[in-house]
């Protein structure tokens, strides 16, 4: 029985994905899996039962990576199951961007009292007159999953798209449509373009890598989407920006001190897959990742150990979890001997996987003698 744990709420749908053979506990001190969406693990103890954590979502910030990796916990994320609704909302926020909704919207608000606001409303909503985002070129910062719904569907608006990214997949790249074009230097977009949006991981290299600098190569009044993360973009530079003029409106998913004061900033309070059906699609995908995994020994989108898998497990299977070493392998065929029938090896960074289908029992003390072995789980 696998015992599992929800670190915060998880949709019934993606419970039920789990079987019988998964009970739930309260505590993570007694569970070997763990589901989680917001919920900061950084300070937690993790027992030496935990065996994987899956986020029902994409960003990891608040699971210590580093940390899981060194005990032998691979963890999950669910790249793509809440794309449509990341995607929607940056249509949205194009739009927000290009009309001033917000301070209409406001304006109404503001005058609830006027009887003659039918009336009224005709002298003043010219304060509020926009532009149509037709014709306009966008600029999209990153081309994964939700970058390319955005490309696309803003392609369908009639926008011309410019695509940036240097590490674009085969798949991403044949999922966008023929009309969105590409460039290899980023610079090409903020010379051009009319608005950018921004779908990066945060990684040491892309913190704050919409700066001072940056936003003085873009177009004076572009309008700036961010809703991917936070501390993509140096909030000083960026009020600096909108106070000059230089970018005329900053639309951020991601409401700090700083920002919510900005002018013309349109804060939304982190709405990007907050709707039911993406809540769904993670908690699914998140519970059949965490399935693979228990009862096949496959890892499929983990974000601290290498992607491995033989597919469906049809005999005894062992998982062993290493710091990499090129001899690993070989130093795990040396224990299993003859009774591989099939056998896959991946490395990511400092850490390494090895998953082999055996035709009879595993001497799991034999493995974890070797040096280097993190963890071992016979399957």
């Amino acid at each position: 029985m696998t015992k599992y744990t929800c670190l915060n709420p998880i949709a019934k749908v993606g419970l039920d994905v789990l079987t019988d053979q998964y009970e739930a506990v309260e505590s993570l001190a007694d569970a070997n899996v763990a589901l989680v969406r917001s919920a900061a693990m950084h300070d937690l103890d993790l027992p030496d039962s935990l065996v994987a954590v899956a986020r029902a979502g994409a960003g990891v910030n608040n699971i210590p990576l580093p940390k899981c990796a060194e005990q032998g916990v691979v963890v999950f994320n669910t790249p793509g199951a809440n794309a449509n609704g990341v995607k929607e909302l940056v249509i949205a926020g194009l739009l927000l961007a290009s009309r001033n909704i917000v301070g209409g919207c406001g304006w109404v608000k503001e005058n609830v009292d006027d009887e003659n606001i039918s009336k009224s409303v005709e002298k003043s909503k010219k304060a509020f007159a926009g532009t149509e985002i037709m014709g306009k070129k966008l600029g999209v910062i990153g081309m994964g999953a939700i970058g390319v719904l955005v490309a696309n569907a803003a392609n369908a608006l009639g926008m011309e798209v410019i695509g940036y990214d240097p590490f674009l997949s085969t798949k991403s790249a044949w999922n966008v449509n023929s009309d969105v074009t590409f460039t290899s230097e980023v610079e090409d977009l903020y010379k051009t373009c009319d608005y950018l949006t921004i779908h990066v991981p945060l990684l040491d290299s892309t913190r704050a890598m919409i700066n001072k600098d940056a936003i003085s190569k873009m177009k004076d009044g572009v309008k700036f989407l961010n809703f991917s993360r936070d501390t993509l973009v140096n909030d000083a530079d960026m009020l600096e920006a909108l106070e000059s003029g230089k970018v005329g409106c900053y639309v951020t998913d991601f409401p700090n001190p700083a920002v919510v004061k900005g002018k013309n900033v349109v804060v939304i309070p982190h709405l990007g897959a907050s709707t039911a059906e993406s809540e769904d699609n993670c908690a699914i995908m998140a519970a059949k990742e965490i399935r693979d995994y228990v009862e096949n020994g496959n890892i499929v989108n983990s974000v601290n150990y290498p992607a491995c898998t033989l597919g469906p497990k049809s005999g005894n299977r062992v998982g062993v979890l290493y710091k990499a070493a090129d001899s690993m392998q070989s130093a795990i065929e040396g224990v299993l001997g003859g009774s591989i029938v099939k056998i896959a090896d991946a490395k990511r960074g400092d850490f390494g996987y090895c998953l082999a289908e055996i035709s009879g029992d595993v001497d799991v003390k034999a493995l974890e003698a070797l040096a280097g072995v993190i963890k071992v789980r016979a399957i």
